[in-house]
């Protein structure tokens, strides 16, 4: 799933919970990136997908635009068997810094996730208490500060673009094989 179309530079919305049950999910990888697109470093998760977009991705290696979390992502959580979340995060690391976690429980996810902190726990909350919990990794790229109204990212953040994507598919290889 690309979150793009052709060559067209417009994000294309998915509308309807549906596309995720299209096709049987289990044996593919869903990469979720996360953030708020218009508060320049926080939406680091959005723009990965969107560089992730333009590529020849793998076969069981779907990519989504989750924006800034909530509950509306649940049906992702039931199509997939595993899922791979990267997000910017506040912990205090040189800006840039990529850290990999592998959560067990909501609790498990760092407390210095940016500001839609309080939707994507609150959906990591409803996700352990589904019947079947997908494997669960978190990618967090280390931000300094939130600039409001700007798309732009700051150099050493946009510089973890690259590193940030051999990373998912070096896991997303992993995690299918």
């Amino acid at each position: 799933m690309s979150t793009y179309k052709d060559n067209n530079p417009s994000p294309i919305a998915v509308s309807s919970d549906s596309f995720f049950f299209e096709k049987d999910k289990s044996d593919c990888i869903l990469v979720m990136g996360v953030g708020n697109y218009l508060m320049g470093d926080e939406g680091i998760g959005v723009h990965i997908i969107q560089e992730m977009s333009k590529m020849d991705l793998p076969d069981a290696v779907d990519i989504l635009d989750g924006g800034t979390g909530g509950l509306l992502l649940l049906s992702c959580f039931e199509a997939y068997p595993k899922i791979i979340f990267i997000d910017a995060t506040m912990d205090g690391k040189t800006p840039g810094s990529i850290s990999i976690i592998t959560p067990k429980f909501a609790s498990d996810f760092p407390n210095a996730l940016s500001v839609h902190d309080v939707g994507l726990k609150d959906m990591i909350e409803a996700v352990y208490l589904m019947d079947e919990v997908p494997e669960i990794l978190l990618i967090t790229i280390s931000i300094q500060e939130v600039k409001p109204m700007t798309v732009e990212l700051s150099k050493p953040v946009k510089e973890a673009i690259p590193r940030t994507i051999d990373k998912v598919l070096k896991l997303a290889e992993k995690l299918h094989s």
